[in-house]
């Protein structure tokens, strides 16, 4: 007579760890809408320089005549605002070093603040791709409407101007943080046995759908965990100014905010000169290292300054230097470098780049791409466990009755 085998009786979870597993599930479907969302919204957003580019590369870049001799910036800049009808004003304006792309006359105008809705909220915003030889435009874009900037609205706080738009969000990214640690958690393997490691970082693709759906949930959900921190992360730092006053103190090690060097033009000081383009001159000898040059005219009160920035990269936006110019004569006023930021200001500035992997380049964009698809799949994936659950228990309940 062939022994009888005893019983294993499954070991009974801790319970910090059923409390654990029990937030996860609930607060998964809490905020799995918001998450998909979040997800989606972030996939599609991901490559739009590249797409954009691709779209309209006959706008963005420009043939090269054999003397590479720009156009005052003044003129360029009085086009572009006569292209928009005389009444609005350019704001902001991006230069390149590569002389065959198309440079950026960008016109912004807040409206109704009080309004819920975020199209609202803004009057109007206007990009003019000028060719900066000719200072003939290549493209009149309005901005407002924009594929891309209605994507990255919905993103921020679905299009709403209320704070409650970024509430929403920011609750849902800071609720998905938590689930990505508890996931970790239900995932880990008690041993590292071939069964358990094929289980928790392999598909099964040849099993049934629920085994199939089970490993994309979990071992998909591994592979991007850090990722997706980092991505929530850094989202979490827009959505919450507490949690930005944490990540700045926590990096410069210091509650004293950083120091704003704000410099004043002097209206008493005149050149017959345009003072604008004397301000550019200067930007490009003092920027000769930067890939592009974002220029600002005065703005605010009479001793507003113009400002310069200067870039390393066509896309990036964390390492930038600024120089302050005196509006009326084009005057040097100040400078602040990268370097001469602290830490707290160096992280804060990283974090656009970080949340959408440029700081990566191509590479990093890919892994953010591939990142966000997985975070909006997760609630799915997580939603079909739970059912099937449920409806087992369901059958099981049925047939003992």
């Amino acid at each position: 007579m062939a022994p009888i085998k005893p019983v294993q009786k499954k070991q009974k979870k801790s319970r910090l760890r059923r409390i654990s597993d029990w937030l996860h599930l609930w607060l998964g479907i809490a905020s799995g809408l918001v998450v998909f969302h979040l997800g989606i919204t972030g996939c599609i957003y991901a490559f739009q320089h590249e797409i954009t580019e691709f779209i309209h590369k006959k706008e963005f870049f420009v043939e090269v005549p054999a003397k590479q001799q720009t156009l005052p910036l003044s003129t360029l800049k009085a086009n572009a605002e006569k292209l928009l009808g005389g009444t609005k004003k350019i704001t902001f304006i991006t230069t390149y070093k590569a002389p065959d792309r198309a440079w950026e006359f960008g016109s912004y105008k807040a409206g109704d603040q009080t309004a819920f809705w975020y199209l609202d909220a803004v009057e109007h915003y206007d990009i003019v791709h000028i060719n900066p030889y000719t200072g003939r435009a290549t493209m009149v874009s309005d901005y407002k409407y924009e594929f891309f900037s209605i994507i990255k609205m919905l993103h921020w706080s679905f299009l709403i101007n209320h704070p409650i738009g970024q509430q929403i969000t920011g609750w849902a990214t800071f609720i998905f943080v938590f689930l990505l640690i508890s996931g970790i958690i239900m995932w880990w393997p008690k041993n590292l046995k071939k069964s358990n490691f094929d289980k928790s970082f392999k598909v099964k693709w040849k099993a049934k759908f629920k085994r199939v759906n089970y490993d994309l949930h979990n071992v998909l959900g591994f592979y991007v965990m850090t990722i997706c921190l980092m991505l929530a992360l850094t989202g979490m730092v827009w959505a919450f100014k507490w949690f930005q006053t944490t990540v700045y103190v926590v990096a410069s090690r210091s509650i004293t905010p950083p120091k704003r060097d704000v410099a004043k033009s002097d209206s008493t000081k005149t050149i017959s000169a345009v003072p604008f383009d004397v301000a550019f001159e200067q930007a490009k000898q003092k920027f000769k290292d930067k890939a592009r040059i974002g220029m600002s005219p005065a703005s605010g009160k009479g001793d507003g300054v113009i400002y310069a920035t200067g870039y390393p990269g066509d896309e990036t936006y964390w390492n930038f230097d600024v120089i302050q110019f005196d509006q009326y004569s084009g005057k040097f006023l100040s400078r602040k470098n990268q370097a001469d930021k602290n830490a707290g200001e160096a992280v804060i500035g990283m974090n656009y780049d970080i949340h959408v992997g440029a700081i990566l380049g191509l590479p990093g964009k890919i892994m953010a791409f591939f990142a966000s698809f997985i975070a909006a799949s997760l609630p799915i994936t997580g939603f079909i466990i739970w059912w099937g659950k449920k409806k087992k228990k369901k059958n099981r309940a049925v047939a003992e009755s």
